[in-house]
């Protein structure tokens, strides 16, 4: 079964730490993503852009609004994601849980099932 794991995070946490804590970091996300595309479970996945570069859509009166910027004020925004197929929930909260990220107190990861659709 496919889960999206959905990487939430306070974009300024990032920020205060320094050049060689952000470093392993970040190469443990790389050996993260390693480790998941080796086991055949990795889908897809992609870290983003921060929320200041988002624009947001919607459709009034059949006219296309923008806003610059994500939609709803938060500390926390989507800060990347992977889309994992694995056997079960526990195995996809047991990757959750390995995300560099959430081990590091930095993000919160969403667990949420793909839904198939037929054809």
């Amino acid at each position: 079964m496919k889960y999206m794991l959905l990487i939430y995070g306070d974009p300024s946490a990032w920020a205060h730490l320094d050049e060689a804590a952000q470093g392993a970091v970040s190469q443990e996300y790389g050996t993260f993503t390693q480790t998941i595309v080796d086991s055949k479970e990795f889908v897809t996945g992609d870290p983003l852009q921060g929320p200041e570069t988002a624009t947001t859509v919607q459709v009034k009166n059949g006219k296309r609004l923008t806003t610059d910027g994500p939609f709803t004020e938060t500390k926390e925004a989507l800060g990347g994601y992977y889309v994992v197929d694995v056997v079960d929930l526990d195995r996809a909260l047991e990757l959750a849980a390995q995300i560099p990220g959430a081990k590091h107190e930095l993000s919160r990861i969403e667990v949420r099932p793909v839904m198939e659709l037929p054809g």
